[in-house]
């Protein structure tokens, strides 16, 4: 096995916090804590991919995503940091107040195309278009698909899974839980697994994506980074359990009862999570584990998604008990 290189992004390892909530204890694993500018899980896959962008000697990088997505303006972070210049596909509208992560863009310059949902089903097919156009101009341009997610990007975690086992042994663990977005990080932890003989589930709680469409895409990946990288391990498909039903809502909106959790959770423990991805995979762990008293030996992954809070302040000072 070859493994790729990487950059030292990531401040790692992140910590493991043992929290009491809802009469239960558990582990959750920090990842929001990961650095770059509280980028989350986004940073782990950028340590791969920003190394190999730099290695193309690019002039630009192409990402995309929701216009409050955590990965673009962790891309951006990351791409002004070594020189290399950020644009922006992003699904959604501009403004003029913008705030979280479209502010954060916008402070660094980033150049943005907002794309309207129907557009958005085209995204990469435009971002390619406009690479040759850049490259035609002669600029080299690196793209990066949506969440970063890709079978170098996913090494990211693979490497979490012996991180996680030097901290806690993950063998004597029943299960995994996290928000899945593209599923990059949940293919990068079913084969980081699958290499170390870990028979543990992984509870993919899918806020963007149909549950047949995300574990499709989970599995999709992590065959192919085993077949690329010549990996000496096959995934067990029962290990995937994706948790359907807890984003109807609309992967943009968050709904009262979600927002309650969200906010009991942060008194009781001060962990703060987002209205996308962490507070609906977090209200996913309480109606699935802690509800039934079974939380014991099941890992909360907190992948982050601070900056997004903010796009829903009003939302979130409304919340009453």
């Amino acid at each position: 096995m070859k493994k790729p290189s990487k950059l030292k992004l990531a401040s790692l390892p992140t910590p493991v916090e043992y929290v009491n909530y809802s009469g239960q204890s558990f582990f959750v694993k920090r990842d929001d804590l990961s650095g770059l500018e509280l980028s989350g899980n986004k940073v782990r896959k950028l340590d791969y991919l920003i190394y190999d962008a730099l290695k193309e000697k690019a002039d630009y990088i192409f990402t995309t995503g929701g216009e409050q997505s955590n990965h673009a303006r962790a891309t951006a972070i990351a791409a002004v940091k070594y020189g290399i210049k950020p644009k922006l596909f992003l699904w959604g509208k501009n403004s003029i107040q913008a705030n979280g992560n479209l502010f954060i863009n916008k402070f660094l310059d980033a150049e943005i195309s907002f794309l309207n949902k129907k557009n958005y089903e085209f995204v990469n097919e435009i971002m390619y278009e406009e690479k040759e156009n850049f490259e035609s101009k002669g600029k080299k341009v690196y793209v990066i698909p949506e969440g970063g997610s890709t079978t170098l990007g996913i090494w990211g975690y693979i490497d979490f899974v012996n991180e996680l086992n030097n901290q806690l042994n993950i063998q004597n663990k029943k299960g995994i839980l996290l928000a899945a977005g593209t599923g990059g990080t949940a293919a990068g932890i079913l084969v980081g697994l699958a290499l170390n003989n870990i028979n543990t589930k992984v509870y993919a709680v899918n806020v963007l994506y149909s549950k047949d469409l995300i574990r499709k895409k989970i599995l999709t990946l992590a065959d192919a980074v085993i077949k690329q990288f010549k990996l000496d391990c096959n995934i067990n498909e029962d290990n995937l359990i994706v948790l359907d039903g807890y984003s109807e809502e609309g992967y943009k909106n968050i709904t009262e009862d979600k927002l309650k959790i969200i906010k009991d959770f942060a008194l009781k423990t001060g962990i703060i999570l987002d209205p996308v991805y962490t507070g609906k995979a977090f209200y996913a762990y309480y109606k699935e584990f802690l509800i039934p008293k079974k939380a014991k030996d099941i890992i909360f992954l907190h992948t982050g998604g601070l900056f997004g809070v903010f796009n829903k302040t009003g939302k979130y000072l409304k919340v009453n008990f």
